[in-house]
């Protein structure tokens, strides 16, 4: 791990190290290089009784200061940036004695990420806010109240759910929950609630939506009706417990939208607002509106803004969300430390990337096998493909389109400017690549985003054929049928090949998890409840997979606890699918974790001891806190989590692989091509004929992986924060 000088660090938290002994400012919103909408929330460090002027842009600023209750520093909002760099100076006694860079953004972004997609569509109307007031999506901002009742819920049937599929409800609540009307009587069947910090409050909540970089935000908080709203200045006095829980959702979309809210409100925040935790998200925080780590971080870190320069600075921000929300949220950290104190990744996949691979080889194994010569049967398949059935390959993830330039985009964009081949070759490409272009670069070639998927070297299968389960002729057949993806995601006879630039882009700017960065520093509590043999693809291996980069990046993944609890009951995923609500059991273990993540992040802030922040995130994970599992019966089974077999927890819950894990690969599963090595016959465990050996080196004439060695471009990002097309 990279130490910082301390001058280095004081810079980047926003103090001019020249001067830090006696004064010191900081930015509290966001990062002095990532200001938005004109104006800065900022603290001031002085001397008592010390005489001072703070000059913004040459304007005397000074009565802005504040004091703030709990805080040694003075507080100010202020207004009148321009866009671009702005200067803040502190002088006393004619000397200059802090000062610090601004560099403020419009509110519609962007910041960091680069020139912004075209066409995009605006879904203010959808989401509840009425129609767009710009070509960036700008709308209304709206403030709504809802409660929770002490009715008995009432779960509509499965019925209404399937007639209206995953689809924007802007104005419907979640089963429980009534509108609220902060002027009129308190309702008869008012629920009370009791927070973290030990307050018994009403459970009323405030709910704020608007719009910030292209996006629909949405921030919820207890609220008591008649108390001050808290400030930058104040404490809060209605329920909030001064920390904040920012909410990502899976699914992966190819861009080109605003996206919307799905579900009803209060469905997802339900567990953390109860206890008083603040929660916020947005529909650029959807995985399912657009697979883009990058923007996503961009909009956290608007959104975030929004939230201090309001509400004020949160103790801690603690991320939560699953699936493709937990690649959201493992990529962030890495690449964009400090927007989260601490992630909860639940049902984890590392990052798209290397899943693309994982979903590709997929369809690849899928089609290959649906007209071999020698027969198959599915145990065997399921041995090549690495997962625990084959129909998590043949049934579920070959129908993820990843690659598709055209099947990928997003409904609501006109078929007219979507690309085609033939009759549009110049439209609209919305497959994970071309969605970020911006980062992968174009491809020279082609004019396309460049394309890091590449399987030639790899020997599908070969696990499989060294333990006896399938023998030579199927192992031979299989690689010569394999094929690739070309660029229009069509079956084409030649393997995928990436080129050595597009392999270092990838791993260099933080597109693949490597495990470097800020994210080795960063608490994480891995969950989930155990579907591999449902044929689901939230595979638990993929925690391992994380957990190997860490290891691999850092020396050891000691920031990371793996939780892994029964699957969800049949009752459940009913009644899920009819309200978008999870059963009382899986909230129940939200809250807990959300509690046990607070109380490490805790720990981390008294620990005044030396150490590095990965030291210290290491040493103060709470003492009912660690890798465990829960049996069905509701027992709580403390172990360290393990791939190789052992263990109670392997034992109720076996972790597998997928096509590349099975062909040989590591357990990171982060080689996206591998280096090679000559066709070795020593190197198999069933004979092959002259024959079988001559045809095997004709379909790997470079070549086979050889995994001993690390693949070519890879290396671990280091370098975060990083801007492209920016200022």
């Amino acid at each position: 791990m990279k130490v910082w000088p301390i001058a280095a660090l004081l810079l980047l938290l926003g103090f001019h190290p020249a001067f830090a002994q006696d004064y010191a400012l900081r930015t509290v919103s966001s990062r002095p290089d990532a200001v938005s909408g004109g104006d800065v929330l900022v603290a001031l460090r002085a001397p008592k009784d010390a005489k001072w002027v703070v000059e913004l842009n040459g304007r005397d600023v000074s009565a802005s200061f504040q004091a703030a209750e709990g805080s040694e520093d003075l507080v100010a909002l202020l207004g009148g940036l321009k866009e671009g760099k702005n200067l803040l100076e502190v002088t006393a006694g004619g000397a200059v004695k802090a000062k610090l860079e601004i560099l403020d953004y419009p509110l519609t972004g962007p910041i960091f990420t680069g020139p912004q997609q075209q066409p995009y569509l605006c879904e203010t109307a959808a989401n509840g806010l009425g129609p767009a007031d710009d070509a960036s999506c700008s709308a209304r901002t709206l403030i709504q109240y809802f409660y929770k009742s002490t009715e008995p819920v009432t779960i509509p049937p499965v019925t209404e759910f399937f007639s209206s599929g995953w689809t924007a409800a802007p104005d419907k609540l979640a089963a429980g929950f009534n509108a609220f009307d902060p002027s009129a009587p308190l309702p008869a069947d008012m629920a009370k609630t009791v927070t973290s910090d030990g307050r018994t409050v009403n459970f009323i909540v405030r709910r704020e939506m608007g719009t910030l970089n292209r996006a629909v935000f949405e921030i919820e908080f207890l609220y008591q009706p008649g108390q001050p709203l808290p400030t930058p200045w104040s404490r809060p006095s209605g329920g909030w417990n001064r920390r904040l829980v920012f909410l990502t959702e899976g699914g992966c979309g190819g861009g080109h939208h605003q996206g919307t809210f799905i579900g009803p409100i209060g469905s997802g925040s339900e567990p953390f607002l109860g206890l008083g935790y603040a929660t916020a998200t947005s529909t650029l925080n959807r995985y399912a509106t657009t697979c883009d780590d990058k923007l996503a971080a961009e909009t956290l870190s608007m959104v975030k803004e929004h939230f201090i320069k309001e509400y004020g600075e949160p103790v801690h921000t603690m991320g939560l969300g699953g699936s493709g929300g937990a690649m959201e949220l493992e990529l962030v950290a890495q690449n964009y430390p400090g927007l989260f104190d601490g992630i909860l990744p639940w049902v984890s996949f590392p990052d798209i990337v290397t899943t693309a691979q994982s979903v590709t080889d997929c369809q690849l194994l899928d089609h290959a096998l649906g007209n071999v010569k020698a027969p198959w049967t599915e145990k065997q398949k399921t041995a090549v493909e690495g997962f625990a059935e084959w129909r998590t390959c043949s049934e579920n993830l070959k129908g993820f389109i990843l690659a598709d330039p055209e099947k990928f985009c997003p409904t609501i964009l006109p078929k007219t400017v979507i690309y085609d081949p033939v009759t549009n070759p110049k439209g609209v490409r919305c497959d994970i690549y071309d969605n970020e272009i911006t980062f992968f670069g174009r491809d020279p070639k082609t004019g396309f985003a460049r394309r890091p998927l590449d399987n030639v070297g790899v020997q599908y299968g070969l696990v499989a054929f060294n333990a006896g389960k399938i023998d030579a002729e199927q192992f031979i057949e299989l690689n010569e049928r394999i094929g690739g993806l070309d660029r229009d995601a069509n079956f084409m006879a030649a393997r995928m090949e990436a080129d050595p630039e597009t392999l270092h882009i990838a791993y260099r700017r933080g597109l693949a998890l490597t495990g470097g960065g800020g994210l080795g520093e960063t608490p994480i509590i891995d969950w989930r409840p155990y579907s591999d043999d449902m044929a689901d693809n939230h595979d638990f291996f993929r925690s391992f997979v994380t957990r190997a980069r860490l290891v691999a990046a850092n020396g050891n993944a000691d920031n990371q606890v793996i939780v892994v609890y029964p699957r969800h009951s049949l009752v459940g995923m009913v009644t899920w699918m009819a309200t978008q609500r999870f059963e009382a059991p899986f909230m129940d273990r939200e809250r807990v974790l959300i509690r046990q993540m607070d109380h490490w992040l805790d720990n981390i802030a008294a620990d005044t001891a030396p150490g590095t922040a990965a030291a210290k995130a290491a040493r103060n994970k709470p003492a009912d806190l660690g890798d465990a599992c829960w049996a069905a019966d509701g027992e709580r089974i403390a172990e360290p989590a393990s791939y190789d077999g052992q263990g109670r927890c392997h034992q109720l819950y076996p972790p597998h692989a997928d096509a590349r894990i099975a062909a040989g690969g590591p357990l990171a599963d982060d080689v996206l091509k591998c280096a090679l090595k000559p066709v070795d016959p020593a190197a198999y465990a069933q004979p092959l004929s002259a024959d079988q050996l001559r045809r095997l080196k004709a379909v790997f004439p470079a070549g086979v992986c050889d995994y001993s060695r690390p693949g070519i471009g890879q290396e671990v990002t280091r370098t975060t924060w990083q801007r492209f097309g920016a200022r």
